[in-house]
Formats: structure tokens, C-alpha cells, sequence
């Protein structure tokens, strides 16, 4: 891993002074971990903004005087941009330095922010949510691969317990905080009271941050990133218009099923790579069983996490009638919850390792969706509360563990290409997540209405049918848990880069 302790080393090999030497690797621990601190901050606030923009669409409405679809493209562009430029960030996180990852990355993103902020129109409006994405794509795996590189095993679940905050937490606090500066501010403050503090991030992260890895040389195979923009921008795209009206020219099944055949080509394509060690995303990550398995479970927890995100807010502001604010602060507590309990997690599974939380964690997440297929126009909002909170706790339960055991699983030289296709993945599952639960909606819904229901009930029937529908899902979450390693697995020798590419 490149960071060795003296307290490792046998007896006889050569140090006079152990003492002084454990201590001198002590301190270049805590200077690599300050690194990860401001790696977590930047990520922290780039992620907030892909779900930040919810509580403000009604809002863009009037201002810009477009149709709820269009304003619905703030969320869909930023999501699209992040499935078409993450597939890239493994090939270019080799290729570049950690610090110029990150000036670059938080620099295209303070540079979407500033245009967002002023965006006379519309259209100037959502490319500046297409730049925001662009940087914010770059942050999650540079973040991921350098923790993976400067923290030794022993110490991982402590310190992905901590990272957790910026993975999870940020995305479920967007909502929370958009509905806070919507009651006395414009919307427009929800960019520029960012700006400053990523700026300022950006400004002292360069100034702290060393670089970490080896650099590879070798150059990029435009037609993988041509083949990966197209296809996982083309499923993600197709996904998100399913379940609603459109009035696309090309049906939202054909984009689904364009984009899917695009990915066999690029999957194709890398397989071809690979064979002279040149491919844009490496795809050797998937022969690692324990990895293998981790993407897997996260790709599906994020499907019921996503979905419980886009439901919850149309039940509590279309059914309850609470408005932007009410809604923001009665999720709040579970983000927070989420992100207090991330130490506290990553410790536990440094002592007792994966099972003992991703287990019960895995069983809560069912239970929570479970209680949420029971909501009603009457339902106690405190039953709404405590079924979010215990969806947030099991959740947290999970991902600490699950990030850690699979990007450990992997040799050094696959940590970036790891960190990509999960971050990949992450965008597909919630775009599939969301299909699933709108489409499963509207469908019921439909159908009570023409059986004569009122309006609302049958909102109300189909939303129960959405949440049931993420409860089954979720069940998967359950036997993949049972299929984890309660340790990382250790890669084999034959994984490990060659002497050759190394020098």
C-alpha cells in the first residue's frame, strides 16, 4: 500500500531506533489523513448540489415560465453528465497528478456554480448544472482512490466511516438545506452561498494536498469515451423519461435499449484493451469476487435509497400538503443521523468486520420500506419520520463496510478504475430506482383512478405500491449481505501490477 509502519517490521531488519521510527510514520499518517479531510469537504459540497435543486423547481417554473418538465432537467442533466463523464475519471485519475485532479475538478465546478448563480435564462441555467456535474464527477473517485492509497487496511472502516458523510449524507441533505434558503432567499443563493465555500475549500485543498500513486503514461481511446458518453448517457437518459410523459422523438424503451447496446461495445471494446493494458475503464476490477459482489449490493441499495427520495417529498408536499421548508427539516434528521453514526460504524467494522452490520443494516432497510407501504392521507408524520431515520441508520449500517470491503479486495493499480465503475453504477441504479418507483406509481394510480377513486387516494395507492415495490427490491440487498466476506479478501500476487508497468 505504500504506508508501512515500523511496528510491522521483523526484528533485524535493520532499525536501530523503532520507537523514532513508528513515531516518524505516525505523522506522515496524520499528513496523509489531513489530505483526506479536505478531499472529504470538496466532495461534501459538490454532491450536495446534484439533489439541491428539488425543492426549487415550482419556483424556476414561474421565474423562467417553463413547463415542470423542462425545470425537471436541472436534476436529469446533472445526473446524465455524472453517468457519461465518471466511466473516464478511471483512465484520467492514472494519467494525472491528485493535485491537478482536484484543482481541475473544483475549478470546473466553481466555475458552473458562478454561472448558475447569475444565469440570465434558462438554457444558461442548465449547461451550468452540466459544468457543476463535470467537476462533481471527478471529486467522488479521486476521493475514493486516494483514501484506498494512504490508509493501510487496519485503519479503512474508521476512515470510510468518515467519508461516508460526503457519499451519503450530502445527497440526502440537498432537499434540507434548497428548503431552508427557499423561505427567505432566492434561489439563485442556493449557488452563491456555495461559491465562496468551495472556492475557499479549492484555495487551502491545493495549498495541503500531496500528490499520491504513480502516474501512467498513454493515451486515451476516444472511441471508448465516445462509446461510454453514449451509452451511459444514453440508459440514463431513456431511464429517466420513463414513467412520465414525453413527447421525445425516440421512445424512452429504444434509448434504453440504444444505450444498452452501445455499453456492449464499450464493454467489448475494453475487453480488447485490456489485452495491451490500455483500456479507459478496466474491467479485470469484476474478477474479484468480493468487489464483484459489493457493486452489486450497492448498485441495489442505492436503487431503494433513490427511490424513497423522489417519493417521500411528492407524498409530504402533494398528500400532506407541507411546503418546501416543513418537508427539508423532517428528512433532516436522517441525513444527520446517517452522517453522526459514519465514525462509529467504520470503527465497528474495524473490530468486528462487515457481518455484524450489513446484515441487520440490510434487514432495516426492508423494514423501513415496509413501514412506508403503509402510508396513508391520515398517516402520523412521526410514523413517516421514524421509517426515514431507521432507512438512513441501515443504510449507513451498510455502506461503510460495503465500500470498504470491495475497494479493498482490489490491487493498488485498480483502486481508480474501481472507484469509477461504482461511481458509474451509482448513476444507473439511481436512474433505474427512480423509472421503477414513478412508473409503478403512475401505472396504479391510473388504474384507481378509472375504478373511480378520488384523486388523491389513488396518489395515495400508487405511491404504496412504489414503496412496496422498493421493499422487494431491497430483499436483494438481504442475500447479497450473506454473501460478503466479514474481512477483505486479500488480492492474489498475479493482480498485482507488473514490474514492467511500474518502472
Amino acid at each position: 500500500m505504500g504506508m508501512t509502519t515500523s511496528c510491522d517490521i521483523a526484528p533485524g531488519e535493520g532499525l536501530d531506533v523503532p520507537g523514532a521510527a513508528c513515531q516518524s510514520d505516525q505523522d506522515t499518517n496524520a499528513a496523509d489523513y489531513g489530505v483526506l479531510r479536505w478531499l472529504v469537504l470538496a466532495t461534501f459540497i459538490v454532491i450536495l448540489n446534484e439533489t439541491i435543486m428539488v425543492n426549487a423547481i415550482p419556483r424556476l417554473m414561474d421565474e423562467f415560465d417553463v413547463t415542470a418538465r423542462s425545470a425537471q432537467w436541472l436534476s436529469t442533466a446533472f445526473m446524465l453528465t455524472m453517468a457519461t463523464v465518471i466511466p473516464v475519471t478511471g483512465w484520467f485519475l492514472q494519467r494525472v497528478t491528485t493535485r491537478f485532479a482536484f484543482g481541475t475538478a473544483m475549478a470546473v465546478f466553481c466555475t458552473g456554480t458562478l454561472l448558475a448563480a447569475l444565469a440570465p435564462t434558462f438554457p444558461v441555467l442548465l449547461a451550468a448544472r452540466v459544468v457543476q456535474a463535470g467537476g462533481t464527477a471527478v471529486m467522488m473517485p479521486l476521493l475514493m482512490t486516494t483514501l484506498m492509497t494512504v490508509v493501510p487496511e487496519h485503519d479503512r472502516g474508521r476512515v470510510m466511516g468518515n467519508v461516508t458523510l460526503a457519499m451519503s449524507v450530502a445527497p440526502a441533505l440537498g432537499p434540507a438545506v434548497s428548503g431552508v434558503i427557499l423561505q427567505w432567499l432566492s434561489w439563485r443563493w442556493m449557488f452563491g452561498i456555495v461559491l465562496p465555500i468551495a472556492a475557499v475549500i479549492a484555495v487551502v485543498g491545493l495549498s495541503k494536498l500531496t500528490n499520491h500513486g504513480v502516474q501512467r503514461a498513454g493515451d486515451v481511446d476516444w472511441f471508448s469515451v465516445a462509446t461510454a458518453a453514449i451509452g451511459f448517457g444514453g440508459l440514463v437518459y431513456g431511464l429517466s423519461q420513463l414513467g412520465a410523459e414525453s413527447s421525445a422523438v425516440v421512445p424512452p424503451y429504444a434509448m434504453v435499449l440504444f444505450g444498452l447496446a452501445a455499453i456492449a461495445v464499450f464493454v467489448r471494446r475494453q475487453l480488447v484493451l485490456q489485452r495491451s493494458d490500455k483500456p479507459l475503464l478496466d474491467l479485470r476490477t469484476l474478477k474479484q469476487r468480493t468487489f464483484t459482489v459489493s457493486l452489486l449490493l450497492m448498485s441495489v441499495a442505492f436503487m431503494a435509497m433513490l427511490g424513497s427520495m423522489i417519493l417521500l417529498p411528492l407524498y409530504l408536499q402533494d398528500v400532506r400538503d407541507l411546503n418546501a421548508l416543513q418537508t427539508g427539516l423532517l428528512v433532516m434528521p436522517g441525513g444527520l443521523v446517517m452522517g453522526l453514526m459514519g465514525p462509529s460504524v467504520g470503527r465497528w467494522f474495524d473490530r468486528f468486520g462487515s457481518r455484524p452490520l450489513v446484515v441487520p443494516g440490510s434487514l432495516g432497510i426492508v423494514v423501513a420500506l415496509s413501514m412506508l407501504t403503509t402510508v396513508g392521507r391520515t398517516t402520523p408524520v412521526v410514523l413517516v419520520l421514524v421509517a426515514h431515520v431507521l432507512l438512513m441508520i441501515s443504510l449507513a449500517a451498510v455502506f461503510t463496510p460495503v465500500f470498504t470491503l470491495g475497494l479493498g479486495a482490489l490491487p493498488p493499480h485498480l483502486y481508480s478504475h474501481g472507484s469509477s465503475l461504482l461511481g458509474t453504477l451509482q448513476q444507473v441504479a439511481a436512474s433505474i430506482g427512480t423509472a421503477v418507483v414513478v412508473t409503478v406509481m403512475s401505472w396504479r394510480a391510473t388504474e384507481l383512478a378509472s375504478g373511480g377513486a378520488a384523486p388523491l387516494d389513488a396518489l395515495v395507492g400508487g405511491m404504496r405500491w412504489a414503496f412496496a415495490i422498493g421493499a422487494v427490491i431491497s430483499l436483494a440487498v438481504v442475500v447479497l449481505a450473506f454473501r460478503l466476506p466479514n474481512r477483505a479478501s486479500v488480492p492474489s500476487p498475479a493482480d498485482e501490477v507488473p514490474v514492467a508497468e511500474t518502472a
